[in-house]
């Protein structure tokens, strides 16, 4: 193992990556293997593209909140908010539809903004504000919509160009602007100062602001980017499924937590990996999918999902037992 661990494409990679899509590879074919027809190959692999468009931002955004050692438990029913929201403001308002994307994404960016105003110049802790976070964007979805779903327009109505964003003529154009996302998310996070002083939060906080760094400042732009993100995942969930209805949106949580986890993110905060949380989440949305094919209902899902957040947070521990 520790001549495997030296290895320079190893090194380069990192072993849990590799690792990780070894299970993403094994799990395709066990799924293929065993369900057969019911799991069509072109078929799933699409319907997992779906699912890893929204999650995968909604991953990539709670991956800065868990770096600074917090977390959020809001931004599954934060996307169904803005998606229903600026939804009803188009269908409803005639609020064009280019107006109304931008408006889906500033209403995550609001709910990052106050998450991170509460946490980190308020010092509420972040569960708390997480949860309440969580019902304020519920309530504000339901009574701005009188509790009435919401559809998004069809590909082939006037203002269904926004689809365009998930794919053109066939083509995923979705997992194109979603790797980039995480490029991007990857430089911020390992290459610039804001990144930087956001794992090293997660790491010792207090040393930090001893140091002198305005550690307020760079908590709450983790929650900003989360926000932004969440507003992200909102237009891609709405450009893939059309119908959004409020009171949802929780059970996407714990499946972005679990796709960070998973990918090498550490819950106490300090370690993040943007590639990890890449792969976590293919392997949380082909789940899905097996799942489903297998004629599993949702609360099998959630049950499933659950075990894995365990699982992943358990070996995080060890880990970090055996490190120190």
């Amino acid at each position: 193992m520790e001549k495997l661990k030296q290895n320079p494409i190893v090194k380069k990679l990192g072993l849990n990556r590799i690792l990780l899509v070894c299970v993403l590879i094994l799990m395709f074919l066990v799924f293929k293997v065993v369900l057969g027809n019911k799991f069509p190959a072109v078929d799933s692999i699409r319907s997992t593209l779906n699912y890893v468009y929204f999650l995968g931002f909604l991953s990539l955004g709670v991956t800065f909140v868990i770096a600074t050692g917090g977390i959020d438990f809001s931004i599954g029913p934060v996307m169904f908010c803005c998606a229903l929201v600026s939804g009803y403001c188009m269908t409803s308002y005639k609020v064009p539809c280019a107006v109304a994307m931008i408006l889906c994404i500033l209403i995550g960016l609001c709910f990052g903004i106050f998450n991170g105003w509460m946490v980190s110049y308020m010092s509420v802790p972040p569960f708390i504000i997480s949860m309440a976070s969580m019902n304020i964007a519920k309530g504000i979805a339901s009574v701005f919509t009188k509790t009435q779903s919401v559809s998004w327009p069809a590909a082939s109505e006037a203002n269904g160009w926004f689809r365009n964003i998930v794919s053109v003529n066939g083509f995923p154009v979705g997992i194109i602007i979603f790797l980039g996302m995480a490029v991007i998310c990857g430089i911020v996070l390992y290459n610039t100062k804001p990144g930087r002083y956001i794992l090293c939060l997660g790491s010792n906080k207090e040393a930090v602001r001893l140091s002198g760094v305005n550690t307020k400042k760079w908590e709450m732009l983790a929650y900003v980017i989360c926000g932004f993100l969440v507003g992200i995942a909102a237009l891609f969930f709405v450009a893939t499924y059309t119908t959004v209805q409020p009171g949802y949106g929780d059970q996407y949580n714990n499946e972005a937590i679990a796709g960070c986890v998973m990918g090498g993110t550490s819950m106490v905060g300090g370690l993040a990996s943007i590639g990890g949380t890449v792969i976590g989440v293919f392997i949380i949305s082909l789940l899905q999918q097996g799942i489903m094919a297998f004629g599993l209902g949702k609360g099998q899902q959630m049950i499933i999902t659950g075990i894995i957040v365990i699982v992943a947070v358990y070996i995080d521990v060890s880990a970090r037992r055996r490190k120190n």
